[in-house]
């Protein structure tokens, strides 16, 4: 069973295949904002689409927090700019540019 959980303790959060951790996900977090700075799947485990789904359960959980979402990760932009839709209202207007998250002019 796939789950994906905060671990405060570590700052970060996991992605498990039963009781085995497969990924994670690091963070720095202030009062209102959660700063994510690098995503990583364990080599036994890649493949799987499980980063796609570790990402996703973090923002989603940073959505419920009501925490604004700092991208620093390249692999969290990228999620956020493939489901723009869903995520990109996290990330704070006025900080959109400076991670790249501003939509193409056309």
């Amino acid at each position: 069973m796939i789950t994906v959980r905060d671990n405060p303790a570590e700052h970060r959060y996991e992605i498990h295949d039963g009781d085995q951790l497969a990924g994670f996900s690091t963070y720095k977090l202030t009062t209102d904002t959660i700063a994510f700075t690098h995503t990583e799947t364990l080599p036994a485990f890649s493949g799987r689409g499980l980063a796609r789904q570790l990402v996703v359960g973090a923002l989603d959980d940073a959505r419920r927090r009501g925490l604004a979402v700092r991208p620093y990760c390249p692999y969290v932009r990228e999620i956020i700019l493939r489901l723009a839709d869903t995520y990109l209202d996290l990330v704070r207007e006025d900080e959109r540019e400076q991670f790249g998250l501003v939509p193409d002019v056309v």
